[in-house]
């Protein structure tokens, strides 16, 4: 029964992000390229987010303190993949097979996207899931079943607001749109904050406001691409 826990959890949280990265990275070299390089982002500000919570002692025991270190860290190294990935455009357009990989700018943003929400996802739900594997399992004395399937849900959120988030935060840079970042940046805080509720196992308080914002951010960044509804519809024709 854990194993199984654990295999639905795993899926739930990653299967869609390795459906994406499968239909429309995996076949790019360059794009696997700039999705671990947004990776890495990612880790190198989880890195400087432990070092400041690990130097402010008073304040560790404070989830929030580190929540909103955290969440300016990330940001402030999400506008730092956008400026290398604008000054190397040139760079990877000559080595990539594919020379229209910087023809639409929202492309790289979608795949750094996903590299900086697939690894903080990992972070977030690796030792969870570890546990799930057993032995035994929650919602016999303490704690709740639900434990497990919230964390990946909210895990898998997570990976697709940050994707959602970095197409919103490069397009609203490029057209110097600032109400885009504050967007991000404000989503960023609400979603992050909203979580914190999960301590008091409050988990549908968390999942249903999260989600709404992952539907907003969603349609707001498939404008900021450039969708309109008659590309959907055509795109989804195209597909059936």
């Amino acid at each position: 029964m854990t194993l199984a826990e654990f295999f639905s959890c795993s899926l739930l949280a990653f299967g869609p992000p390795l459906a994406m990265f499968a239909l429309t990275i995996a076949n790019d070299p360059v794009r696997i390229i700039i999705m671990i390089a947004a990776a890495f982002g990612w880790l190198l500000s989880f890195l400087v987010s432990s070092l400041i919570w690990f130097a402010v002692v008073p304040l560790r025991s404070h989830l929030a303190f580190g929540m909103v270190f955290a969440v300016i860290i990330q940001e402030a190294f999400r506008y730092g993949i956008y400026r290398l990935l604008r000054k190397t455009e040139a760079g990877l357009k000559e080595i990539s097979e594919n020379h229209d990989i910087g023809s639409n700018k929202m492309e790289m943003a979608y795949v750094s996207g996903l590299g900086f929400g697939t690894m903080s996802g990992a972070f977030a739900l690796v030792n969870v899931l570890a546990d799930s594997v057993g032995p035994g399992t929650l919602g016999l004395h303490n704690g709740t079943e639900f434990f497990f399937v919230t964390s990946s849900a909210m895990t898998l959120c997570m990976i697709l607001l940050n994707t959602f988030w970095s197409i919103i935060f490069f397009s609203g840079l490029d057209e110097k749109n600032y109400m885009k970042i504050v967007w991000v940046v404000g989503s960023h805080f609400l979603v992050s904050g909203i979580s914190l509720l999960n301590r008091n196992m409050f988990y549908a308080n968390t999942i249903i406001p999260s989600y709404i914002v992952l539907v907003v951010t969603a349609v707001i960044a498939f404008k900021s691409a450039g969708g309109t509804r008659k590309s959907l519809v055509q795109a989804l024709l195209n597909r059936s």
